[in-house]
């Protein structure tokens, strides 16, 4: 990939329980050492079960929390797994240099726990998921940024904690997760004049930049 930030081997990916309601973020710029910043709002489940679509944007922090909470969020009953990654894949915008290849995004997106092989499986289950993003840290907020920045002005690394919520015909289970997001924006040169594209997003334990 572009860019690298190895998460530390001591931190946890999930936690089994879901955190409490978050409350509204304030309008300053969170520090580098302060708590990640809170998501304003009432949570509206069955609006976050409809399908995600990212709109363009210039804020990068908010379209990290949309793309994270889109990847985690799918329904087996009205979408194939084909649906469900033709959507994701639309997101990510390639890079001239190749630096952020398609087989990244494969393997990211399987690593959420779908592939096409299992969602066949949870299609006969009627399995669904909702990801409602419940923090988000971004650039120097995360030590990782700190100690090895983007390569770039305008591109921009931020980790979102995702409350799961995963569901079957039988079965229903919440856990948390964070997942890193990469967004390209104004000024960088390979970026749109007037938005920010996601470029790529880290899902395996070992790249998730913190």
């Amino acid at each position: 990939m572009f860019w690298r930030g190895d998460r530390p081997g001591t931190s946890s990916v999930t936690s089994p329980t879901p955190s409490t309601p978050l409350a509204s973020a304030s309008s300053g710029t969170p520090s580098a050492t302060g708590a990640p910043s809170a998501l304003p709002g009432e949570t509206n489940v069955a609006a976050l079960a409809s399908p995600v679509d990212l709109s363009p944007t210039r804020d990068f922090r908010a379209l990290a929390v949309e793309a994270a909470r889109g990847i985690y969020t799918w329904d087996s009953r009205s979408s194939s797994y084909s649906d469900v990654y033709a959507r994701v894949r639309s997101w990510w915008e390639l890079l001239p240099d190749g630096s952020n290849p398609l087989s990244v995004l494969v393997k990211e997106f399987e690593a959420t726990g779908v592939t096409a092989t299992s969602f066949a499986s949870l299609g006969q289950q009627a399995a669904r998921r909702t990801g409602t993003a419940q923090s988000v840290r971004c650039d120097l907020e995360l030590a990782k940024v700190q100690e090895f920045p983007p390569p770039w002005a305008g591109l921009h690394v931020c980790t979102v904690i995702v409350q799961v919520v995963d569901e079957t015909s039988r079965d229903r289970n919440t856990y948390s997760t964070p997942i890193t997001v990469m967004l390209n924006c104004p000024p960088a040169v390979t970026a749109p004049a007037d938005h920010c594209v996601m470029v790529g997003f880290y899902a395996t334990a070992d790249r998730i930049v913190y």
